[in-house]
């Protein structure tokens, strides 16, 4: 679901364009910023929002393109709409490469161009999520003892608690003990759903 928080960023040296696209996003309540140029963009720019940018690929001073390369150097996660005019698409096609959610020619259908926005800002929802939860899982593990995250070293290379017990010069209780505790400060309730928390995070190789 699209939440209410979403804002679409309308970047856009064209006036008049960005009077339509506001009034068309308006009227399916989607909240809605406004900028005359890339510049402006970066200056009001903040990663910790849910949406999309709709990008205006020819601007003059820093262009559609140069500020994609831009905000991908600063871990943007809104995706991007490309707005592009008669004879851009190469340009797009260059856009999408560099990581571009989708382009969209001039002038667009409302609805068609709205179920792009839609779409992003959807991206945009799982992303943000992803990103609580790793924000979330790295707080939990920075409660962990030296211990307990030397005991989910091991786990994390998939060793067993008997092997864990061996090689740290423990009994299997105190292993038993120390994972029941690191279960806990981390919100789940079995080792297989520990590990399934840490994969999801990035914490795990794909193979574990």
């Amino acid at each position: 679901m699209v939440g209410t928080e979403a804002v679409v960023h309308i970047v856009d040296d064209d006036e008049a364009a960005r009077v339509g696209l506001v009034e068309l996003l308006e009227s399916v309540e989607l909240g809605v910023q406004t900028h005359a140029s890339a510049q402006g963009f970066l200056t009001d720019f903040r990663n910790d929002q849910t949406g999309c940018i709709l990008l205006d690929v020819r601007m003059p001073g820093m262009s559609g393109l140069k500020l994609q390369n831009e905000l991908n150097k600063r871990n943007c996660r809104l995706p991007i709409i490309f707005l592009t005019g008669h004879g851009d698409v190469p340009m797009a096609v260059e856009a999408l490469r560099n990581g571009a959610f989708d382009f969209v020619e001039k002038p667009s259908g409302g609805q068609f161009l709205l179920d792009k926005v839609f779409d992003a800002i959807e991206e945009s929802s799982r992303q943000q999520d992803s990103s609580d939860r790793k924000r979330s899982l790295r707080t939990m593990l920075a409660s962990l003892t030296p211990r307990e995250e030397e005991v989910l070293g091991y786990v994390k290379q998939g060793k067993r608690v008997k092997i864990i017990a061996m090689e740290m010069g423990l009994s299997r209780k105190t292993v038993d003990w120390h994972l029941a505790m690191i279960r806990e400060k981390l919100g789940v309730e079995s080792t297989g759903e520990l590990m399934l928390r840490l994969h999801e995070a990035g914490g795990l190789p794909p193979t574990l």
